[in-house]
């Protein structure tokens, strides 16, 4: 797989919804209309700040386990996963409000040997229920070593559209973006019973910089 975020400010997804507004502050300030001006200024401004995508300094270490998204871990749960994994892990979920970094990225390197689209509701991304209800995309991640680690992009209240560029048999390489999930969400990973875990509820971390495990 291509990193085809790397160097570009925005997502490329997100340029139309940053071309509507810019368009709307032009015409309306062409027209003189100030207050329309203003306003289409600052959602533009907004939408772009949205969909932006920053460079980040990956750790090197090839047994860490990096967030893939940004945001704030909001549950660690040791469960039985049904779909993909069949087997019992331990579930980091991070949380990503409006206001963060929508860029997802890979959590370890190794393979993607599968990825997996689930249609579903759109139930706020916070609770509990939405890790098997909600729209979502699997990435099925094998690391070199033969461990198993399992990304999941879910959909949340707001967002509706998840976008993923990653394909079967592409390479994993950690901190590498492979997707993203518009206006609000959550990620899910999986990593396997026994991680070393380096973050704990309640923490924030940013998307292919901050280690939330180190495998065995």
């Amino acid at each position: 797989m291509v990193d085809r975020a790397v160097g570009v400010p925005f997502a490329k997804e997100g340029i139309p919804f940053i071309a509507v507004p810019a368009g709307v502050t032009l015409l309306t300030g062409w027209l003189g209309w100030v207050v329309p001006a203003v306003g289409a200024a600052l959602l533009t401004i907004f939408v772009a700040w949205f969909f932006r995508n920053p460079a980040r300094v990956i750790p090197r270490d090839p047994h860490l386990v990096v967030a893939s998204g940004d945001g704030k871990v909001i549950a660690i749960e040791e469960e039985f996963e049904p779909r993909y994994l069949k087997d019992r892990a331990v579930r980091v979920t991070i949380f990503l409000n409006v206001f963060n970094v929508h860029i997802n990225r890979m959590p370890c390197d190794g393979t993607v040997e599968d990825v997996q689209y689930q249609p579903g509701a759109f139930l706020v991304a916070s609770r509990p229920e939405a890790t098997l209800r909600n729209e979502q995309n699997a990435l099925m991640i094998r690391t070199t070593e033969g461990i198993k680690v399992l990304c999941v992009q879910v959909a949340g209240l707001i967002a509706r559209r998840i976008v993923c560029w990653a394909s079967p048999k592409d390479p994993a390489v950690r901190g590498e973006r492979f997707g993203l999930i518009r206006f609000g969400s959550r990620m899910d990973t999986f990593l396997p019973i026994g991680t070393s875990l380096r973050v704990a509820i309640g923490d924030h971390v940013k998307g292919g910089e901050t280690v939330i495990g180190e495998l065995r």
